[in-house]
C-alpha cells in the first residue's frame, strides 16, 4: 500500500498516528518535495505548523527505522514560478500528480483539496483536520495596545493607525518596505493559522480575497488580480465599552428597555460606532432579551450569549428569513450601507423584531435621510424611531422620531395639513427637522435655522414656485415670497399669458398644487427695476470657448455646438464651470429640463450670462 500525504495532515501529525493505529501498518508512506519545501520555509519564518511538520516526519523516519512502514521522499523540490503560486494551487496540483503516479492513497485533511482529487479520479482518504492553538502571529509584532489597524503591502512601509478613538494618526510601523515573497509568508501564516486554530475561522475566501476572524483581529488578505500588489488589513477593537461609559446611558437604556426599538447607530468611520454597538448588544443581551448580530464580515466583539450571523447563501435577505424562525428579540444590523440592506433592516423591523443598524453618516440627520426613498416616507417612523450619532468614541446627539399630522413648521394654512415626521433632540425635546411632501418632492426642512433672512421653509417654497413657472415661461422668472401663503412672480411681457392660462386656469392650477397664492406680474412692474444677477450682455465669455444661443423647448434645453459632434465639452456661463457633456450626432447637446443642470442653465439664460461651450 502506498500512501502520499498532503502538508495538511504531516502538520497534523495524522501520518504517524495512522501507522500506529493499524490503518498504515507496513505503508510505504511517499512524502513529496513539495511538502518538505512547504515545511521548511514555515519553518524558517518562525511558523509554529512548519515546526510541528518537521517533527512529524522525524516520527515517520523512527517508525521507518522500527520497520512499522517504508518511508520514501518522491518528487522535486517546486521551483520558484510553482512556489509564488503556490495560493492558487500549483503545489497542491504537483502532490496530486505524485499520487497518481505512484498509484498511491492520497491522505489529506484539506477538504478543497479532497474534493478535487476525487474528481481527478485518486483513492483519497479524508481525515477532518484537528483544530490547535496558534501562537502569536508574526504581524502581532507591529502591533500595539494603541494600534486599531496594521496596514501592510507589499513594496510599501508597514503603517498602523494608532490613538484613542477620535483621534488617531496614520503612522510608519516599520523602516524598510514589505517584499511581496514576505507579504505571501504573511498571508500564508495568517489563512493557515485560521483554519486550524480553534480561534479562528475564514470568513471569506474568493478569488483574490481572504477575510479571517483570528481571536479579536479581522484580517483581510488581498492578492492580485483583484488587487494590484498583495495587501493585509488587521484590524480590531482598541477598547471594550459598556454602556454606562456613555451620556445619556440612563434615559438610553430606558428606551430600549421598555419596547422593541429601530435605531440607527450613525458616524463617521472610526468614530466607534461598532463599538457603541457592542455595548448596547450586551447590554440588552443581560436584561433577558434573546440577542443575535448580521454582519459581513462578523467582528463585533460580543459575548457567547450573542451568536453572530452572516450572509446566507450570499443573500442577507436569507439570514433575515432564518433569523424570523430563530425569534431575537433584538438584532444588530452591521453594516447598514446598500439599499438591500436597508430593505432587510425595514422587513425585519416591521416583522417585530427590535433592530439596531449600523451606518456611515456625517451628521446625525443623514442617517435618517438614507432611508428616504428606500422606505415608504411614513412608515419610516415605524422603522427607525431613535437615531444615535457617535463622534470620537462618545454621543454627540440623540434624536427622537415620530410622525405628526400638522401643518409643517412655517406655513400657516390649513389646508397644508399633512403627515410629518418630526425629529427631536432627545435631551431638550425641541425640533430640529421635519420632513415631508411638499409639490410630489420629499424634503427635509431645518427647524428655526436660517440662511440669511430666509427660512428653509421659504427657500423650499421660492424654488419650487420658480421650478413650476420656468415650465410654462420662456424668459427670465424672479419670485417673491409676500408670506408663507402668498408670492409674486415676475415674468417677461410675453410670457404673462403663456403663464396666467386661459380664464387664469394655468396659474390656478399652479396655485393648487403648492397651496400658495400667486400673482404674476412683467418685471417692469418691479419695485427698483429688473433683477439679473451677475449678467454680462452679449459680450465674450470670461472663460474660454464658443459663445452659444441655447434654444428652450418645452421638455430640453438645446446647445448648438456644430462641428463638434462625439467630444466632450464644458459647459461655461460668464466663464463659470456649469456641466460636462457629449455632443451629439446632430451637433448638440440636449439638457432635459427639470434636472439640476438644467435649472442652473436656465437661471444663467434669464439672467442674461454669456453661455460658452469649450472642448476639453
Amino acid at each position: 500500500m502506498n500512501v502520499v500525504p498532503d502538508t495538511s495532515v504531516v502538520i497534523d501529525g495524522r501520518v504517524s498516528e495512522g501507522v500506529e493505529s493499524g490503518d498504515f501498518e507496513g505503508a510505504t508512506i511517499q512524502v513529496p518535495e513539495a511538502v518538505v519545501a512547504e515545511l521548511e520555509a514555515q519553518a524558517n519564518d518562525g511558523i509554529e505548523s512548519g515546526w510541528d511538520g518537521l517533527s512529524e516526519l522525524q516520527r515517520l523516519a523512527d517508525l521507518a527505522d522500527d520497520g512499522e512502514v517504508d518511508l520514501e521522499y518522491v518528487g522535486t523540490r517546486p521551483d520558484a514560478v510553482e512556489r509564488g503560486h503556490a495560493s492558487e494551487g500549483e503545489i497542491d496540483a504537483l502532490i496530486r500528480e505524485l499520487a497518481a503516479e505512484h498509484d498511491a492513497t492520497f491522505v489529506t485533511s484539506d477538504v478543497v483539496q479532497s474534493e478535487v482529487a476525487q474528481a481527478k479520479g485518486l483513492d483519497v482518504e479524508y481525515i477532518t483536520p484537528r483544530t490547535r492553538d496558534v501562537g502569536t502571529l508574526s504581524i502581532e509584532g507591529m502591533v500595539d495596545d494603541r494600534t486599531m489597524s496594521l496596514h501592510l503591502r507589499s513594496g510599501a512601509v508597514p503603517m498602523a493607525k494608532r490613538g484613542e478613538i477620535g483621534d488617531m494618526h496614520f503612522e510608519q510601523v516599520g523602516d524598510e518596505p514589505t517584499s511581496e515573497e514576505r507579504m505571501k509568508e504573511y498571508a500564508q501564516e495568517v489563512v493557515e493559522s485560521a483554519k486550524q486554530s480553534n480561534e479562528g475561522f475564514v470568513e471569506l475566501s474568493d478569488e483574490g480575497m481572504t477575510i479571517v476572524q483570528f481571536r479579536d483581529y479581522r484580517i483581510a488578505v488581498a492578492e492580485p488580480p483583484f488587487a494590484d500588489g498583495y495587501e493585509i488589513t488587521a484590524v480590531r477593537p482598541v477598547v471594550k465599552t459598556d454602556i454606562e461609559d456613555y451620556e445619556f446611558a440612563d434615559e438610553l437604556k430606558e428606551r430600549l428597555l421598555e419596547s422593541k426599538r429601530g435605531v440607527l447607530i450613525s458616524g463617521a468611520p472610526g468614530a466607534g460606532k461598532s463599538t457603541f454597538a457592542q455595548a448596547v448588544a450586551e447590554y440588552i443581551a443581560d436584561h433577558d432579551f434573546a440577542v443575535k448580530t448580521m454582519e459581513k464580515p462578523r467582528d463585533l466583539q460580543v459575548g457567547p450569549e450573542i451568536t453572530q450571523y452572516t450572509e446566507l447563501g450570499g443573500e442577507m435577505a436569507n439570514t433575515a428569513d432564518s433569523l424570523l424562525m430563530v425569534r431575537p428579540d433584538y438584532t444588530i444590523y452591521d453594516e447598514v450601507r446598500k439599499t438591500d440592506d436597508f430593505e432587510v433592516f425595514s422587513d425585519m423591523r416591521l416583522a417585530g423584531v427590535g433592530m439596531i443598524g449600523v451606518v456611515h453618516a456625517t451628521r446625525a440627520i443623514d442617517a435618517l435621510q438614507r432611508l428616504v426613498g428606500r422606505v415608504e416616507l411614513g412608515m419610516i417612523p415605524q422603522v427607525v424611531d431613535t437615531v444615535v450619532y457617535i463622534e470620537a468614541g462618545e454621543i454627540a446627539k440623540v434624536y427622537d422620531v415620530t410622525t405628526e399630522v400638522k401643518m409643517p413648521e412655517g406655513l400657516t394654512e390649513e389646508d397644508l395639513t399633512r403627515p410629518v415626521i418630526v425629529i427631536r433632540d432627545f435631551e431638550t425635546g425641541q425640533p430640529e427637522y421635519e420632513i415631508y411632501t411638499f409639490n410630489r418632492q420629499v424634503v427635509t426642512v431645518p427647524i428655526g435655522e436660517d440662511e440669511g433672512d430666509e427660512s428653509g421653509v421659504d427657500r423650499i417654497a421660492r424654488q419650487e414656485i420658480e421650478r413650476e413657472i420656468r415650465s410654462i415661461a420662456r424668459g427670465h422668472v424672479d419670485v417673491e415670497l409676500r408670506s408663507q401663503n402668498t408670492a409674486v412672480v415676475y415674468v417677461e411681457e410675453d410670457d404673462i399669458s403663456t403663464v396666467i392660462g386661459k380664464g387664469g386656469g394655468r396659474i390656478t392650477d399652479v396655485e393648487n398644487r403648492l397651496g400658495i397664492d400667486i400673482d404674476v406680474r412683467t418685471h417692469d412692474e418691479k419695485p427698483g427695476g429688473r433683477s439679473i444677477g451677475g449678467g454680462g450682455g452679449n459680450g465674450s465669455a470670461g472663460g474660454r470657448g464658443d459663445v452659444v444661443e441655447p434654444e428652450v423647448t418645452s421638455r430640453h434645453i438645446v446647445i448648438p455646438v456644430d462641428g463638434h459632434a462625439g467630444e466632450t465639452v464644458e459647459g461655461q456661463a460668464d466663464g463659470e464651470y456649469l456641466f460636462t457633456a457629449t455632443v451629439g450626432r446632430g451637433g448638440d447637446v440636449q439638457v432635459t429640463r427639470g434636472s439640476a443642470i438644467a435649472e442652473e442653465l436656465e437661471r444663467a439664460i434669464d439672467e442674461r450670462r454669456t453661455i460658452s461651450v469649450a472642448s476639453q
